[in-house]
């Protein structure tokens, strides 16, 4: 674990995207990348979903996961870092929706409301997309429950169209970090 216990450390869902190159490699190093930072664990992923793209249709299909992170990090800190990793994985921002080496979005961190330039939490797209809520879905755990979170996302889930586009890819890309929930 790379967050010291005195800490005062909060949980971070986030949400990872490839469809450039070797997209499963990609979010491996992703979240090694992230793993390797000294205030970030990654704590549960997701399986891997390939998916169809959204907006800006003509390009290839999508790896998508999402993860747990326990991060003593500001959300602010931690957008940069996630900004930071996709930058030195080849993260060009060319075409809105566009083809990319890798996507992270900070989705939610423990129930807090944010709306500053550069980040607005929770994700303010989240719950329009099957491709986040479905690997989100499978890494919440009973924690949440108090919440709401995990009720928010299921309920989302259940009346969101688009699941059709997508397609289990993989159960895991993360052997470093802990199990993910529902294993």
């Amino acid at each position: 674990m790379n967050i010291p216990s005195t800490s005062e450390a909060s949980e971070a869902y986030i949400a990872l995207g490839a469809n450039l190159g070797d997209r499963q490699g990609t979010l491996r190093e992703a979240l090694h990348r992230l793993e390797h930072h000294d205030k970030i664990e990654v704590m549960r992923t997701s399986r891997v979903y390939e998916t169809e793209p959204v907006g800006y249709l003509d390009q290839p299909q999508f790896l998508n996961m999402a993860a747990v992170l326990r991060t003593t990090l500001a959300p602010e800190e931690l957008l940069h870092v996630m900004l930071d990793t996709e930058t030195q994985l080849g993260r060009v921002r060319d075409v809105r929706y566009g083809p990319r080496t890798v996507d992270l979005d900070l989705l939610w961190v423990e129930g807090l409301t944010l709306d500053t330039p550069d980040l607005t939490l929770p994700h303010p797209r989240m719950l329009e997309r099957a491709f986040v809520l479905l690997p989100l879905s499978d890494i919440l755990s009973q924690n949440e429950e108090s919440s709401g979170f995990r009720r928010l996302i299921t309920t989302a889930l259940q009346d969101i169209d688009g699941k059709a586009g997508i397609r289990l890819w993989t159960t895991n890309v993360w052997e470093c970090g802990s199990e993910r929930s529902g294993s």
